[in-house]
């Protein structure tokens, strides 16, 4: 399918002077300037679902005594779920402002409590610190709302993360979910599958500035190797069912497929939902792209076809995690 006519519009206008400046030229700060102002800018005044959701800022201490901030959105349906979610931004961008829209729409779309969490980022805090902090605010969400069915959710980066909090919770057993939301998740340090791709370059993001972000992500080299990280040769076997997301002109796309495929071999049930004409990014560009919107209610739809069809899958797990927690 041809790219978006939208989009492609927007990619002429950033090439309009040249081309775009890698991030690894811009530097971390103008970096997270840059990207927050893309993510909060298009905003158009009333848009998505803010009457219908509430939203208020909590903190998550973690176990090396520091703390951060996580923003609970609660909606005005309530379906008895709640999402983590980890936000994009290769480890090093984005935060819970960055996001703030698209937890909205997850919130009023599923009928759940979202808990973004603003884990510490790159590369102030390289791997495995914000790892850590997800566990660390999964673990938060279901101490604050047990019983209810948890998702773990993220783009980019931050779906990277929900699948080490996914391996997380296989191997400690303390707690449970009952699925897993991965939007155009990295899951091949090494970028072999963005490097042979056709759309590596010219698409928004760019094979360049991946690897930038791993640099700051996991600058030693050799815990790129670690199952957290190289996530396509992580033992993936009983993890909680999938919606995998790829976006068509996304540099990601094929590791993506690849993830979805190992974890259907492994017995893991996955629903992939292909974003034919889109780049990466568009679970961000639902306000300016029609068809990124189309494709983002396609997504969760599925997610919520995956908890109707297994309700209560993350109850027991999570309410048993309260229980022990509120001993601490």
């Amino acid at each position: 399918m041809p790219l978006d006519r939208i989009l492609r519009n927007l990619i002429t206008w950033q090439r309009a002077d040249g081309p775009p400046v890698p991030v690894r030229a811009v530097g971390v700060e103008q970096a997270r300037e840059r990207y927050l102002a893309n993510a909060v800018l298009p905003r158009r005044a009333g848009a998505g679902p803010r009457a219908a959701v509430t939203a208020v800022d909590r903190t998550v201490d973690t176990a090396d005594g520091a703390a951060f901030r996580c923003r609970v959105y609660t909606p005005e349906t309530d379906e008895g779920r709640v999402v983590t979610y980890l936000h994009g931004g290769g480890w090093a961008l984005g935060d819970v402002d960055s996001h703030d829209q698209a937890c909205r729409i997850v919130a009023a779309s599923l009928g759940a409590v979202v808990v973004s969490a603003d884990y510490r980022r790159a590369p102030e805090f390289p791997y495995p610190t914000p790892l850590l902090d997800a566990v660390a605010a999964a673990r938060w969400t279901s101490r604050r709302f047990p019983g209810r069915d948890h998702v773990l959710a993220g783009d980019s980066a931050g779906a990277s993360l929900a699948i080490g909090v996914a391996l997380d919770a296989r191997d400690t057993g303390d707690l449970g979910f009952a699925a897993q939301l991965l939007l155009y998740p990295p899951v091949d340090p090494r970028l072999l599958f963005a490097a042979a791709s056709a759309y590596a370059e010219g698409y928004l993001l760019t094979v360049d500035d991946m690897a930038y972000h791993y640099d700051l992500y996991v600058p030693d080299a050799r815990r790129r190797r670690d199952p957290a990280v190289d996530l396509l040769n992580a033992d993936l076997r009983n993890l909680p069912p999938a919606v995998v997301a790829t976006a068509e002109f996304d540099p990601l796309h094929d590791e993506g497929v690849e993830l979805a495929d190992k974890l259907a071999v492994t017995g893991v049930p996955v629903r992939h939902v292909p974003g034919p004409g889109l780049v990466h990014g568009y679970f961000l560009m639902q306000d300016v792209v029609p068809a990124a919107a189309a494709c983002s209610e396609r997504v969760l739809r599925e997610l919520d076809t995956v908890l109707r069809s297994a309700p209560g899958t993350g109850r027991a797990a999570s309410a048993r995690y309260a229980e022990a927690a509120s001993g601490d």
